[in-house]
């Protein structure tokens, strides 16, 4: 069914379902990683710091079922499994390249304003 003849409101579920796929936690980290080029699971836990094995795990599947990344099993002796970004993952990180250059840039600002509004005891809770 095509967005002009679907249900109201079923376009923009879809829309948000592709977004979930770069929202979490550790998506984005992971395509900027597979950038440059294949990896194996253990490069990406070195690099992608902070991400159990697990959350890792489920990330790559979940990027694999989207169409992100492709996930190739070597036959060699112990066995060695690597990921690469599909044509849909680098148009992905080209797309997210400005947003993850944007973070990079800013950190500090962020870490600087996050330290500023921590200091301000004044703040009261909002009560919805």
């Amino acid at each position: 069914m095509s967005a002009a003849h679907s249900p109201a409101g079923a376009e923009t579920c879809d829309v948000r379902e592709a977004l979930d796929l770069i929202t979490d936690k550790w998506s984005l980290y992971i395509i900027s990683n597979l950038g440059g080029g294949p990896r194996r699971f253990n490069e990406l836990k070195r690099v992608v710091s902070g991400v159990t094995q697990r959350m890792l795990t489920v990330s790559l599947r979940r990027l694999e079922r989207d169409g992100v990344i492709i996930r190739t099993v070597h036959e060699l002796m112990p066995p060695r499994v690597s990921y690469r970004l599909t044509p849909l993952g680098s148009s992905l990180l080209q797309a997210a390249a400005p947003l993850i250059a944007w973070s990079s840039s800013h950190i500090s600002d962020i870490a600087d304003a996050r330290a500023s509004y921590d200091r301000d005891s004044s703040r009261s809770v909002d009560i919805a």
